[in-house]
């Protein structure tokens, strides 16, 4: 059971880090420090799904990793 939670795990861990570098960039440095010139925009269509993925993955990962450390 443990090694079956793991290799899922390391699959939502892999999907996770492939979401994230398939998310597009606004900005770069710059934008961490507040000088960004961009005006808000909403996100919508393929990026507004790779949030929601994004978002549900780090919440899998989270509760695996739980569920592992408890086993």
């Amino acid at each position: 059971m443990k090694s079956f939670l793991l290799i899922i795990q390391l699959i939502v861990s892999v999907s996770l880090v492939i979401l994230i570098l398939m998310q597009s960039r606004s900005g770069g440095l710059g934008t961490a420090f507040g000088s960004s010139t961009t005006i808000y925009r909403s996100r919508r269509g393929v990026e507004k799904l790779f949030t929601y993925f994004t978002i549900i993955l780090a919440i899998l990962f989270f509760f695996l990793s739980i569920i592992l450390l408890l086993i």
